[in-house]
């Protein structure tokens, strides 16, 4: 009986902090003014906080259905792999477009290499064609 209390407690907190976690990097994203700044939000906050609930649920199963659950703890570690170097990607890219930042986020001037900021700006890909623009077009062609 008493096990059972201390693990109902231990994954109610989980939970508790999986959804106070998540919910304060989900706001971050809202309340940071550049790029740079929002990738700290999605990247660390809200990874903790899935990561909490998401053992908080390999708990739960576990103990409620006497076999033990692994699935909730491999998403977990993938998901601690994956969003830091998501993260880290994006923002060698948003240093290779020479994003916008204020300048509370910028690094001394030493601090970047060449290779890590980039000679020249990178130009953006061209913006598709409509396919809808694309087919009336062809059709107007095709009646004349």
């Amino acid at each position: 009986m008493t096990f059972y209390v201390i693990a109902e407690a231990v994954i109610s907190f989980l939970l508790l902090a999986g959804g106070i976690f998540a919910f304060t990097g989900s706001l971050g994203m809202l309340q940071f003014k550049d790029f740079f700044m929002r990738l700290h939000g999605p990247t660390k906050g809200t990874t903790l906080g899935i990561g909490c609930v998401l053992i908080a649920s390999m708990l739960y199963f576990t103990l409620t259905q006497r076999e033990l659950h692994v699935q909730e703890l491999l998403i977990t570690l993938f998901l601690f792999i994956t969003a830091p170097v998501t993260g880290h990607m994006l923002a060698k890219t948003g240093l290779h477009m020479h994003l916008r930042f204020t300048t509370g986020t910028r690094g001394s001037v030493p601090e970047f290499r060449d290779e890590d900021v980039g000679q020249s700006r990178v130009a953006r890909p061209a913006r598709a064609k409509h396919p809808w623009k694309y087919r009336k077009q062809k059709r107007s062609r095709m009646f004349r």
